[in-house]
């Protein structure tokens, strides 16, 4: 029988033919079967992909063949067998679209000048030592809606280039002295944002090494994370435990749930946190 995998991870390392590694990357996929979305770029790699389990540990291994990629931190987790319903690989400016490419620069040893990399067990401790510590959500505002860390700044952003006109607006300059600790779902738009964040003064920035799905892997729904965290897959978001609390509200009736699904709500948005009852009607 068949047990479904899906694999997350990313890498920024200067790569001097972005072309030349979606053609390798899309012939490996092809050739397994897997599914999912990369996205390649002059500053690296970001990969989801799902699959049986044995295309998805060979795709892994062909793609640490690469010396550039050897070193991935890959995070695993349970598939249904249908999470993606076709394979896309693309070359872009960013791997992650902050709308500023300039402004991110990459060596060997990833984005320079980032955040602090925090694990899980070091955020604690830095909660622990600190009472004026920071959560900084580095996702969409909808992905916040059903899952956060509690009291984190959640920041009214639609797309991930919404985050630089925040960030130069002033809004956020009152955190500039605190420890801001940014987190997102597995990392990568950690990796650009506190870059971008240290660049325009914030003084004490971390990110949260692995994001939620390393931090859930660790403590489940028994830390400081609340709720289900989003997924870009056919899942739509997962749970930590059976314990997970419910801290979104259906945009049609008001009642708790964690469920998200493209639905247009009466702005037109494609996404809505909506039960399932209402999604049904």
């Amino acid at each position: 029988m068949s047990t479904p995998k899906i694999v997350l991870f990313y890498v920024f390392v200067p790569l001097p033919d972005p072309e030349a590694i979606r053609l390798w990357q899309l012939s490996v996929c092809s050739s397994l079967g897997v599914r999912g979305r990369i996205i390649v770029s002059r500053h690296g790699i970001n990969s989801t992909v799902g699959g049986d389990i044995g295309q998805v540990k060979r795709y892994v291994r062909a793609t640490r063949e690469y010396p550039g990629f050897a070193d991935a931190d890959i995070k695993w987790s349970d598939g249904t067998g249908d999470d993606f319903p076709r394979l896309s690989v693309r070359v872009r400016p960013e791997i992650v679209t902050f709308g500023v490419p300039d402004e991110v620069k990459v060596d060997d040893d990833g984005v320079v000048d980032g955040g602090t990399k925090l694990t899980p067990a070091q955020v604690h401790e830095l909660v622990e030592r600190r009472d004026d510590v920071v959560f900084f959500d580095g996702r969409n505002e909808i992905e916040a809606r059903v899952g956060r860390f509690a009291g984190a700044v959640t920041p009214p952003a639609q797309t991930t280039r919404d985050f630089v006109p925040l960030l130069d607006s002033g809004a956020y300059d009152h955190l500039k002295d605190r420890p801001v600790v940014t987190y997102c779902t597995g990392g990568v738009r950690c990796e650009v944002l506190s870059s971008l964040m240290r660049l325009r003064g914030f003084r004490e920035v971390y990110q949260l090494d692995g994001g939620i799905v390393r931090y859930g892997q660790e403590y489940g729904d028994d830390g400081l994370w609340e709720g289900s965290l989003y997924v870009f897959d056919n899942r739509m978001s997962v749970d930590f435990s059976d314990h997970a609390k419910v801290i979104g509200t259906c945009s049609e009736c008001g009642e708790p749930t964690s469920h998200i699904a493209n639905h247009p709500d009466h702005v037109g948005r494609e996404l809505a946190v909506i039960c399932p009852d209402c999604y049904a009607r």
